[in-house]
């Protein structure tokens, strides 16, 4: 399954559902030709959703603006997907609360792909990528990720 198209519409579908105004809050897909078998592909669309909606309700409060990216690149057998805003960031206080369900979601579907979940604060917004830096028995260029030729 190619990613950039299902991604595309994933994002369009959370979009049409969950940003009033498209022209105060955007949210862009930046994908590669990467394609994945199916399994993976839902793996990787539940964490996609559930970045983005944590985004969406906790990224810009009130009636603040800005912009949600999420990307995805593979360089032979690594691959990292990300969802990023620039929104109001992730205070110490927020970073020291208990995980909410989304949270726990995305760590248990981390934990069936084998990948690494790393956290950026920015200045401003935050940023959550799924790191995944060498090849295991599920996820391969020959049998899971890489480019379309």
């Amino acid at each position: 399954m190619e990613l950039r198209d299902y991604f595309d519409q994933l994002c369009k579908s959370l979009g049409a559902l969950m940003i009033n105004d498209p022209a105060e809050l955007s949210l862009t897909v930046d994908v590669d030709e990467s394609r994945v078998n199916a399994d993976i592909s839902v793996s990787l669309g539940l964490i996609v959703t559930e970045l983005v909606i944590n985004a969406l309700k906790h990224a810009f409060p009130g009636e603040r603006g800005g912009a949600i990216i999420v990307d995805f690149h593979a360089m032979g057998k690594s691959w990292k997907p990300s969802a990023g805003d620039d929104g109001v960031g992730t205070t110490a206080k927020l970073a020291d609360a208990k995980p909410g369900l989304g949270t726990s979601i995305v760590a248990a579907l981390a934990d069936q792909l084998d990948v690494t979940v790393t956290t950026e604060n920015g200045e401003p917004g935050t940023k959550v990528s799924i790191v995944h830096d060498e090849p295991t028995g599920r996820c391969h260029n020959d049998k899971g990720f890489g480019r379309v030729s």
